[in-house]
């Protein structure tokens, strides 16, 4: 979140961050939110009536403020299938692994246990399956021989900063097509924004 707070604080980024939701009341995350000026709202899971109702109310705020993507950042729920139709290919999910491996927790110490030499993150669509839907970008590390979850997953969050913004970039602009699972870049793509970051060397 604080990746994309700073990319769109730039006039030339072509997307505008509205608001910050979350769905626990004292997450940090609206504490940096309205430090940065942006509009930060709770919308608390608890409490609701479940999670039908929960959704309902995060899809009203939502559209009270005619938000037409959504980014979703440390927001560790999984969404119904109503809630992703009604933002189907608005709703874009960032995932500390090179999908489709290592789907869901623990995906740092689970590409160690596997012998990955490359793992990395990727910014997706959306869909009901857990961790699925057409890739927008990706970007890999190389896993070192001495590394832990902790040393790995510190540099692939430095590959999150990097790509999610640049996925929300190619997303705003319209720079993009969707074929089945795969998203193709059109000529509105900036160049020097690649989808795809690799290991130098």
């Amino acid at each position: 979140m604080t990746a994309l707070l700073s990319a769109a604080a730039d006039p030339a980024f072509p997307a505008e961050i509205v608001a910050v939701i979350a769905n626990v009341p004292d997450a940090p995350a609206l504490d940096k939110a309205r430090a940065a000026g942006i509009e930060a709202v709770a919308v608390n899971h608890r409490g609701q009536g479940g999670r039908q109702a929960f959704e309902e109310k995060l899809d009203a705020e939502l559209r009270a403020r005619n938000v037409e993507l959504i980014c979703l950042a440390g927001f560790m729920r999984i969404l119904t299938p109503w809630f992703v139709e009604r933002w189907h290919d608005r709703l874009l999910n960032i995932h500390p692994a090179l999908l489709p491996a290592f789907k869901g927790l623990d995906t740092h110490a689970r590409a160690l246990a596997e012998g990955c030499r490359l793992h990395g993150a990727t910014v997706h669509f959306v869909r009901a399956e857990m961790d699925a839907g057409p890739i927008i970008a990706q970007g890999a590390v190389a896993v070192l021989d001495d590394d832990t979850p902790a040393t790995l997953g510190a540099r692939v969050l430095e590959i999150e900063h990097r790509i999610y913004p640049q996925a929300l970039a190619l997303v705003a602009a319209g720079a993009f097509e969707i074929d089945g699972m795969r998203v193709h870049l059109t000529s509105g793509a900036d160049a020097a924004q690649p989808p795809l970051i690799a290991p130098k060397g």
